[in-house]
């Protein structure tokens, strides 16, 4: 496992939210690999009140979630303390170019990546976001 040793900040929470167990897995054990700690919800409402609860340092979401699709929690956290929290959107809807330069400019979207997630993209992706 990564550490503090490898240039990865230590006590760095990472929030992963997806419908789809298997992925929610998989992203939970890429953020971990990474040297992060990672927590986990199912839904959009869920993953609202882990957030509000204790904010993490940055959010893995997907756009097609129950209770609270992903656009609506996004602008959710728009306001309020949450608005500095990193969103990384990772989907397997098909998304047009048009559509993915609208997500990627909401003011808390870092970074934008298809499903199936590339690990070494995401890992950057976390390092860069969290350094």
């Amino acid at each position: 496992m990564t550490g503090p040793a490898d240039g990865v900040p230590p006590n760095k929470r990472v929030l992963v939210i997806d419908d789809d167990e298997d992925i929610r897995d998989l992203l939970v054990m890429i953020v971990e690999r990474a040297g992060f700690a990672a927590e986990s919800a199912w839904d959009g409402q869920k993953g609202l009140e882990a957030i509000t609860a204790s904010p993490p340092d940055l959010v893995i979401m997907d756009l097609m979630l129950p209770r609270y699709g992903g656009f609506e929690l996004l602008r959710r956290l728009q306001g309020g303390p949450q608005a500095a929290i990193p969103i990384i959107v990772v989907t397997g809807r098909y998304t047009d170019p048009s559509m993915t330069a609208l997500i990627r400019a909401e003011s808390n979207v870092a970074d934008f990546m298809p499903k199936p997630v590339n690990t070494e993209a995401l890992t950057a992706a976390l390092r860069r976001l969290l350094a």
